[in-house]
């Protein structure tokens, strides 16, 4: 049993639906029809079954570890979900050992096979999501991600949370995009809506859980003096993000995120996505950690710029890792004399993936 799970309209279905062409295998809970069809057992009549967003049937834990452990038959079931299907997976009896758990995220410059800056700039504008990038116009793509946040609130969270207070919440998903890349004060949201700690703690995860927004925590060591506590956050749809040097960096978190997550699900590997800040104002946008040793440090800048002095700090600390400075539009190519890398930005997100 496979799980791939991902933000809203981020391709999944058409995936899903490509590895197992054959329509008669589909059966997606958002449909009446083939909801009958799932709690009344009528399965295809084929070994394969893709089900779409059945964790919205609050047992289907139990359903598909009845089905996967028939003695008499060896489905094989890929599952398909807009949450993230490792969080609502624990309670009842666990599945643990009989399923993968892949994360499909939006377009990438790597995916997408970009060589020209320009495709970047594109990609910046447009959004990695597939309706409003193979769009090509702004216009579209703003009208899809107003509707898109819209839909998210109103129709995903009410179907997987229990929240009463929807305009709050929407307000505070209004608020988010300007404070990407800053430290995200669960104070500062309090007191800005009028609500508790508690609750505004509670929407973070939901946002979370249904890929709207990912949180960094910071890398730490105790000889560097780094913060320990304090998270960033950025916006699957970085079009979201109005500033556009923090758009920039929303769209390389993205890809970073990406990449990590990919080693993580088809690979096995303990990689991290965090970023630093010291308690003396250095702060370097994303470590890569590797069994929590950092092993990638990379600084996100629009233009041409000498290199961030948190970045060449951290070098200094870390010798051993790649350090990297990117730029979205700069054209300098060189190699500082700590090892510190200063490059384009379309260059390097190509190697990922």
């Amino acid at each position: 049993m496979v799980f791939v799970s991902g933000p809203r309209q981020v391709g999944k279905t058409t995936l899903a639906r490509q590895v197992i062409p054959d329509p008669a295998a589909y059966l997606s809970w958002d449909i009446s029809e083939h909801r009958e069809r799932i709690l009344r057992r009528e399965w295809p009549a084929g070994g394969e079954i893709i089900f779409d967003e059945i964790h919205k049937y609050r047992s289907w834990r139990n359903y598909l570890k009845g089905l996967v452990d028939q003695p008499d038959r060896q489905w094989k079931l890929l599952v398909v979900g807009s949450a993230r299907l490792d969080a609502y997976r624990f309670g009842g009896d666990s599945l643990q050992g009989r399923y993968h758990f892949l994360r499909l995220h939006p377009f990438s410059a790597a995916e997408l096979g970009m060589s020209r800056p320009q495709e970047l700039l594109d990609l910046l504008h447009l959004g990695g999501f597939p309706e409003p990038f193979l769009s090509g116009s702004e216009t579209e793509a703003r009208r899809w991600s107003r509707e898109y946040r819209s839909r998210i609130i109103r129709d995903e969270v009410t179907s997987l949370e229990t929240i009463v207070d929807l305009g709050n919440l929407e307000l505070m998903a209004l608020r988010l995009p300007q404070l990407v890349g800053s430290h995200l004060s669960i104070n500062a949201l309090r007191e800005d809506l009028q609500v508790s700690h508690k609750t505004v703690s509670r929407w973070l995860q939901a946002l979370e859980r249904l890929y709207v927004i990912y949180r960094l925590a910071p890398f730490g060591a105790p000889r560097i003096r780094a913060v320990k506590k304090e998270q960033k956050h950025y916006q699957y749809d970085w079009t979201l993000v109005p500033d556009m040097p923090r758009r920039f960096e929303n769209l390389v978190a993205g890809h970073l995120l990406k990449w990590v997550h990919f080693e993580q699900d088809a690979a096995g590997r303990d990689l991290e996505l965090r970023y630093f800040r010291d308690v003396d104002g250095r702060e370097v946008d994303f470590v890569v950690t590797d069994g929590m040793k950092p092993v990638r440090l990379i600084e996100a800048k629009w233009g041409d710029e000498k290199i961030d002095r948190g970045l060449r700090y951290l070098k200094t600390r870390f010798p051993e890792a790649e350090a990297v400075q990117i730029s979205a539009v700069g054209e300098k190519d060189y190699v500082s004399p700590e090892g510190i890398r200063v490059r384009p930005a379309l260059p390097y997100l190509s190697e990922l993936v």
